[in-house]
């Protein structure tokens, strides 16, 4: 086509800046041949005519090459954006000289040059300018004090009279037109503000003022143009440091919903205003239903919502924002790549009615020969999809009313926009008509009535705000009609309802369950099962955020430790990371991985087995990353990496950890500096201290490590070389057989991998050792008897754990299996649970046939009704109807008979310390 019948600003430009044109190459120039061609131009003409001659041959070049070559969106919106800051940045360095010759150089109170900041929003900050764009701009400086001239002024009027200069000098209109109109109302409190904040004031003003609207604003924001200085970048990341926790919260943030959803109602009643106003411009691709805005916002909303917890979708650009969302899962592939194509064909669309006369608008024309032009200037792609039709203009009006329906189908189901239910029962509007709707709902008891009572007269439900009630009424309510379904609707409602008082100190989460029924109906669910992971979501309410997807994939350690690193990376960028922020991610990922377990566990996703194998794998990495963040804190390191590593025993050893399991640990070290003992100490109590802190974002583990070399006697690390020693026998000071037993239920977890290697070698070695039989058998069958008088049962149930013919006698009998047979029999001393060593004994002809089979099948439903007991509450001691296990208690008989060759009788026996070590190894 002819670009002379379809533009009017190239026909009036194409033979005026031919000196332009010729500055550079075919094709779309770079940010440096824009930045040469403005240094070109000022040869001969000021800073502000070259400015508009070079943007104005630049939009000779972009309607070229977008129309007639079909260059790609992204590049034609990067060449625009390009051409702004490199605008800006001449501005600001003519500016800066000016107010220099005058008042001398900006300082800090402590003499250095203070930094100001030319901060880009909204298509700016993405770098994805439209050809006729405003600029949105917000002015920065890091710190108040003030000049080192003759005649000084402080920095806030210094970098006010900056900004005084550089506006006009961009956006005023000339002969040669404007380079740029500027828009500064995104700055603080809006054109009541002051024109230029300082850090201090932004931070203010957010933590006070800052509404949510912002934040969406604030999420493109980025720093197009700061003076040339060493401390530039210093800068900018303590402005990051401001913005991002304004920006990004650290939980799921759907209180945002009803924020987008008024802003998005204002938005859509303004264009409804404008089209009343002046209806040639009511064809709006840009803030119209389904246009460019409401794309925007499904992207934004959704990093803001998750971007906190996900910093892996946090994009400025929208395009890749939708890649790394869909990535993320949170956007069906197909829904972002249309979502995509839809953005690229209303964005071609919008340059296209901008190319006609360099106006900022973002209406179809209503001329017909303008619409024509504009049909036929979208390419022939457009008539080959709608062969149905013969014009342009058709095929253009078909094709956008296309995109139109979808996007605003995708953007009204994410934000519940659709049309109201009129016929809906309008909403509780008190907790007392709550208690009257109990009856109708099923609850015949008063239990029920007497909590919500409860709950009216707390002082946490007081405490909320107008909004925050309206949501917890809402969530209540639903939570009412799921709670009815459970096999114990009281029992239900009645744990939701704690919750609910736990968590509605924070209302994001509120809103999170009042916009996400899908994830209140998981809730209720995992209440409805278990009352240890009730009372777990009060203690770490953050974990409900994993409640919005039902989790299918199993544990992946590497998926915990990518996010730690990934966290720690975005920290140390900030120049932020300590300690502190270590342990608290630490947290937020071990607590994020453990409830997705949990999930899947009572969602019946998962056996016990599987259950135990993912939280032992999730400790394993969790104690890895520990030893690595906390060896970089240590004052004073003599090398890069430590040479030391943790040994897991017990239930960890074992890979039976359950949840809220203690950790039993030993500490090896294998290095030769003269203070490694010291050294290697400290840090070991400094790793306890990672794992064990309570912080704002909970808790770890409680660690045990009394199954060191001589217990509480002994050091809290040993050398390889000493621990070897110890367990082998060579010395005056040797292993007692029960630490033999315990070593069974061993094995490296974390830390140097060559260390491990070489504890298992000790370990196999150790466990293959001969020994006499009978002896051997006397000495377990006594820490069996002072074990079980360690936890004598009361009741006339049966404790599954500790009582005869329970879970203790199989391991016990395991042990001495592996301590008996190990010489001869290399795979018994493998570190492959006791299931599996009690079928590969049975294989080997060390039990009779169906013995070790048997009792394998008992243990595992054992343990089965011990995690079930933990899941509904029990703190330790799980106990059960006797006559319910009777077959796994005569299997477990079976075993101990033939393993000692009677019954393990309970005998009177005294107490002593290594009982009380053994006990830890037995969890």
């Amino acid at each position: 086509m002819q670009l002379a019948e379809f533009s009017r600003f190239h026909r009036r430009h194409v033979a005026r800046l031919d000196d332009v044109l010729a500055l550079w190459p075919p094709g779309l120039p770079t940010r440096s041949g824009i930045d040469a061609a403005v240094g070109a131009l000022q040869a001969t003409h000021s800073l502000p005519v070259a400015l508009r001659r070079v943007r104005n041959g630049l939009m000779l070049r972009l309607i070229e090459q977008d129309v007639l070559e079909g260059a790609p969106l992204q590049d034609v919106c990067r060449c625009i954006s390009d051409m702004a800051e490199s605008a800006i940045a001449h501005a600001l360095q003519l500016a800066a000289a000016e107010l220099e010759a005058r008042h001398g150089v900006p300082r800090t109170a402590e003499g250095a040059a203070a930094q100001f900041l030319v901060v880009g929003m909204g298509k700016l900050g993405g770098a994805e300018l439209n050809v006729s764009s405003d600029i949105d701009l917000v002015f920065v400086y890091d710190q108040d004090g003030e000049t080192d001239g003759a005649a000084p002024v402080s920095n806030f009027d210094y970098f006010a009279q900056m900004v005084r200069r550089i506006v006009p000098l961009l956006s005023d209109m000339t002969a040669d037109g404007f380079v740029f109109r500027v828009d500064t109302r995104l700055r603080p409190n809006g054109d009541s503000g002051p024109q230029v904040v300082s850090l201090a004031m932004l931070e203010e003003y957010f933590q006070v003022q800052g509404r949510e609207w912002e934040r969406f604003a604030w999420l493109k924001s980025r720093v197009v143009s700061p003076l040339p200085s060493s401390q530039a970048q210093v800068a900018e990341h303590a402005l990051e440091a401001v913005v991002e926790p304004f920006v990004w919260r650290r939980y799921l943030d759907f209180a945002m919903l009803e924020a987008l959803r008024g802003l998005h109602r204002q938005i859509r009643a303004e264009a409804t205003k404008r089209a009343v106003a002046r209806p040639e411009r009511a064809n709006d691709v840009k803030l119209g239903r389904g246009g460019i805005r409401e794309i925007e916002f499904i992207v934004q909303l959704l990093q803001i919502v998750r971007g906190g917890r996900m910093p892996q979708i946090r994009s400025r650009s929208t395009l890749q924002a939708l890649q790394l969302l869909a990535e993320a899962g949170l956007l069906p592939a197909d829904t972002a790549a249309k979502l995509a194509e839809s953005y690229v064909f209303l964005r071609r669309l919008e340059h296209r009615i901008q190319y006609l006369d360099d106006a900022q608008t973002h209406s179809l024309p209503g001329d017909d020969a303008d619409l024509e032009h504009l049909a036929q200037a979208m390419g022939p792609a457009l008539l080959a999809a709608h062969p149905q039709v013969k014009r342009a203009t058709c095929a253009l009006l078909r094709e956008l009313d296309a995109v139109r329906e979808f996007v605003a189908g995708e953007f009204d189901a994410l934000l519940h926009a659709g049309p109201r239910c009129l016929g809906c029962k309008k909403p509780a509007a008190s907790i007392e008509e709550l208690r009257h709707n109990l009856a109708k709902a099923g609850f015949a008891g008063e239990a029920s009535h007497a909590r919500l009572k409860a709950m009216e007269q707390s002082p946490r439900y007081a405490a909320l705000t107008e909004a925050g009630r309206t949501r917890m009424l809402r969530v209540i309510e639903r939570g009412i009609a799921l709670a009815a379904n459970s096999r114990d609707p009281d029992l239900t409602l009645s744990r939701l309802l704690d919750v609910l008082e736990a968590i509605g100190r924070r209302e994001t989460y509120l809103a999170f369950f009042a916009e996400q029924p899908q994830a209140l109906l998981r809730l209720v669910g995992v209440l409805e099962a278990s009352r240890w992971a009730a009372d777990y979501i009060k203690r770490n309410p953050m974990v409900v955020d994993e409640l919005l997807d039902a989790p299918h994939e199993r544990f992946s350690a590497q998926s915990c430790i990518d996010y730690c690193a990934s966290q720690r990376a975005r920290l140390l960028k900030r120049a932020t990371w300590d300690a502190g922020e270590g342990l608290d991610i630490l947290r937020r990922a071990f607590h994020t991985e453990l409830f997705r377990i949990l999930v899947r566990d009572l969602g019946g996703q998962l056996s016990v087995e599987q259950v135990a194998d993912e939280l032992s794998a999730l400790a394993d990495a969790v104690i890895g990353q520990a030893i690595q963040w906390c060896w970089a804190d240590m004052p004073r390191r003599h090398r890069e990496r430590p040479a030391f590593a943790v040994i897991a025993y017990g239930k960890l050893g074992g890979k039976e950890l359950g949840y809220g399991s203690d950790l039993d640990l030993v500490f090896l070290f294998d290095d030769p500096d003269p203070d490694a003992l010291e050294r290697y100490a400290a840090f070991a109590r400094k790793l306890v201290w990672w794992l064990t802190a309570a912080t704002p974002a909970g808790g770890l583990f409680e660690i045990d490590t009394r199954l060191r070399p001589n217990g509480n006697a002994g050091l809290l690390v040993t050398s390889l070389e000493a621990f070897g020693q110890y367990q082998l026998g060579r010395g005056s000071n040797t292993a007692w057989t029960w630490e033999h037993q315990a070593l069974t239920r061993a094995r490296f977890c974390a830390g140097d991998a060559a260390i491990g290697q070489r504890f298992e070698a000790i370990r196999e070695q150790a466990l293959r050792m001969p020994r006499d039989a009978s002896a051997l058998r006397e000495e377990i069958l006594a820490m069996r008897r002072k074990v079980r008088e360690g936890h004598p049962n009361r009741t006339a149930l049966f404790d599954i754990k500790h009582d005869e013919g329970g879970m203790v006698d199989v391991e016990f009998a395991v042990q001495a299996l592996v301590l008996a047979h190990a010489s001869k029999h290399a795979e018994l001393a493998a570190d492959i649970g006791n299931i599996a060593l009690l079928q590969n004994a049975e294989q080997q002809g060390l039990l009779p046939v169906g013995i070790g089979r048997g009792a394998a099948d008992a243990y595992r439903r054992l343990r089965k009704l011990q995690h079930q007991a933990r899941m509904e509450g029990a703190s330790q001691a799980a106990h059960i109807a006797p006559e319910s296990v009777a077959a796994e208690r005569a299997a477990v008989r079976a075993l101990t008979e033939a393993v000692f060759g009677a019954p393990s009788q309970a005998c009177a026996g005294s107490g002593g310390a290594p009982e009380r070590r053994l006990g830890a190894a037995h969890g």
